[in-house]
């Protein structure tokens, strides 16, 4: 059975309309305005073998960062729907993935317990009509998204282009790796007995529990507005902040 999901955002600042097909055969059919952009997802979709259609319409006469962010989002969201209680899966995907004088590392784990550790470095202003420091936010809200500990790391390189280029490739391979089905497994690879957060609600902005919002609740034992990422508990608040960095760790 194919594993499918189609998710839409409508906010301000984007209109998001996004089918992924996690058992495609790597066809993409995207736009979002930014071409190099569009160039990344692409290889995404074609490299993991995914099939993706993807709208965007993003105030792009502002910058790129609402379009790409919340593009992010919604594919993390995607994900996390597409691969549902996660049972039969092997969960964890992991590739190191050249090109030219570039060499990087992805690895990811679906977990339910969303974390970014980047350690690229970038420093051109822009390749194409992409702002580089948008490709982190954009895997930070990828793992968001999808609830999944996510890793990449440059090993080597020099020339932006192709680590970026690198970057999307290993973590379509490494997605493509951990959604695969593990035939020796009945249930979840977990001793807990479940990778499963809810589902991703079909209004994007839907409080729910696991789903990834700005918190306008309080801050636990402070009575003053978050005003930052969490995860709804579903009873009103947000649940308390762990880990470093002042990032979501395990929930």
């Amino acid at each position: 059975m194919e594993r499918i999901a189609s998710i839409t955002r409508d906010t301000n600042e984007t209109q998001i309309s996004m089918s992924l097909n996690l058992d495609g055969s790597g066809r993409g059919n995207i736009s979002t305005g930014i071409g190099f952009f569009d160039h990344m997802l692409n290889s995404f979709a074609r490299h993991g073998f995914f099939d993706l259609d993807l709208t965007v319409k993003g105030d792009l006469e502002v910058d790129t960062h609402h379009t790409i962010e919340d593009t992010g989002i919604v594919l993390g969201q995607a994900i996390r729907k597409a691969v549902g209680d996660k049972k039969g899966i092997v969960r964890y995907g992991s590739q190191i993935l050249p090109m030219d004088e570039s060499l990087v590392l992805c690895a990811l784990d679906l977990c339910g317990r969303p974390y970014l550790v980047w350690d690229l470095v970038l420093d051109r202003e822009k390749v194409g009509d992409l702002e580089t420091e948008m490709v982190r936010e954009f895997f930070y809200a990828v793992s968001y998204g999808a609830e999944m500990n996510l890793h990449l790391k440059q090993l080597s390189g020099t020339n932006n282009h192709h680590i970026i280029e690198a970057a999307f490739k290993a973590f379509a391979k490494a997605l493509d790796g951990a959604v695969a089905a593990e035939p020796r497994l009945s249930g979840v690879l977990s001793t807990k007995g479940s990778l499963y957060a809810g589902p991703v609600p079909e209004d994007d902005n839907a409080p729910l529990y696991g789903h990834t919002a700005v918190c306008h609740g309080p801050v636990p034992d402070s009575g003053t507005d978050c005003g930052i990422v969490r995860f709804f508990t579903g009873e009103g608040g947000c649940a308390k902040l762990r880990g470093g960095a002042g990032l979501p760790g395990s929930f």
